[in-house]
């Protein structure tokens, strides 16, 4: 019997895996372990791979397994940083992306990857210099001119942010991102809505600490105001409704909403809020879609549709209200939250989110025949110091 080379097992693996095949590779990695344990490349490939699966424990458990084997490895170093940090451990991310730094000063991925988590963590002067470092050492790299743009956008440095964007919008992939950013700069046409992969992104990226940065830094009210309006205009918390949440995220707004629920769904656009959301165990349903598209597929059906800030990634309302119409019952409710503007009928802000115009919505809102219960001012979070500006809405059909 000819005895199995780990060296070669492993490169055929490689083969697979950058090939799109993920299960061979994973069988032929696993085979690697069999014969040699300690192997580190075959712990860190397994763990990209489960990280590609969206298994982020594992993926931690097995590159962490790779770098306390090889403690000095700047690849190993490097994915554990970016692991950690999708994973939402920002100050264990920095710590492994400047240790792998430190071994290998020009891994312009691990520049890259550290100046998203700086910016993550409000310390966006510190991001810029490691930001275009990466963009210095890969002038042609789509996502590196796009995360430094968000980081001058966030520093105030308008112009910069608009070269960036337009360097990355020739990157097919992305193109459509950095488009979305340039129109928030004021240097190109807004859209009539955020890109889906851009929200997706955003919130796939900002599940793992989406609800201590909101209710705690962020002080973020917005789902238990709505829950108020509603008490407010009589109705009463008996579990009598079916209650759809659109943009449920991790589940916060599904709390507030539950004591009105006999039925409670939600919906999403981002798998790892989603997670998150079924994690909590309140709603009898979840869904992984387009709010346009799951609004008609029960008309008449609900008695209560709640959207707590997410309507703000829509600029043009005018397809929504009326779907919102079409899915309640007869006398059933629409509650949502908006950004408050001061252009009509909204305008994108800097901070890429549409601000909208009351006496806009009041007009789209007579229009799809929903009727206004309550609308009231509120400050929606804390951002930058300052409340956000919104607006509460509560409609009813008929």
């Amino acid at each position: 019997m000819v005895a199995l080379d780990p060296g070669a097992l492993l490169r055929q693996g490689l083969a697979r895996h950058q090939s799109g095949d993920l299960p061979g590779a994973e069988r032929l990695y696993r085979q690697v372990l069999a014969l040699r344990p300690d192997d580190g490349n075959a712990l860190n490939l397994l763990g990209q791979i489960a990280r590609a699966r969206g298994d982020l424990p594992e993926a931690l458990r097995l590159i962490g397994q790779a770098v306390a084997r090889n403690p000095g490895a700047p690849v190993f170093l490097a994915a554990h940083g970016a692991a950690l940090a999708e994973a939402g451990q920002l100050p264990e991310a920095e710590a492994a992306l400047r240790a792998a730094l430190a071994a290998r000063p020009g891994d312009a991925v691990s520049l890259r990857n550290l100046g998203q988590v700086l910016s993550s963590q409000g310390r966006v002067g510190e991001a810029l210099a490691p930001l275009r470092q990466a963009v210095a050492l890969l002038p042609a790299s789509g996502p590196a001119h796009l995360a430094l743009a968000h980081a001058c956008r966030e520093a105030g440095l308008r112009e910069e942010a608009a070269a960036h964007a337009a360097r990355a919008a020739a990157d097919p992939a992305i193109a459509e991102q950095a488009r979305f950013l340039q129109a928030a700069l004021g240097a190109a046409p807004p859209p009539d809505r955020a890109p889906a992969g851009y929200v997706r992104d955003l919130f796939d990226q900002y599940a793992p600490r989406f609800d201590a940065d909101l209710t705690g830094r962020l002080g973020y009210r917005t789902p238990a105001m709505l829950a108020e309006m509603l008490r407010e205009a009589g109705v009463a918390a008996d579990a009598s409704r079916a209650v759809l949440d659109l943009g449920c995220g991790t589940g916060l707004s599904g709390e507030a909403l539950r004591p009105f629920a006999r039925l409670l769904e939600g919906v999403d656009l981002s798998p790892r809020m989603l997670v998150a959301a079924r994690a909590r165990g309140i709603y009898d349903a979840l869904h992984e879609a387009d709010l346009l598209d799951v609004l008609p597929a029960r008309p008449g059906h609900w008695g209560l549709v709640a959207a707590a800030d997410v309507l703000n990634y829509l600029g043009d309302l005018s397809a929504v209200l009326p779907a919102m119409a079409a899915a309640l019952t007869q006398g059933g409710l629409a509650a949502f939250s908006l950004e408050k503007g001061e252009e009509a009928p909204c305008a994108l802000g800097p901070d890429l989110r549409y601000r909208h115009h009351p006496g806009h919505l009041r007009a789209l809102a007579a229009t799809a025949g929903l009727k206004i219960v309550a609308e009231r001012e509120a400050g929606l979070r804390q951002e930058k110091g300052a409340p956000v500006a919104g607006l509460l809405w509560l409609l009813r059909r008929g």
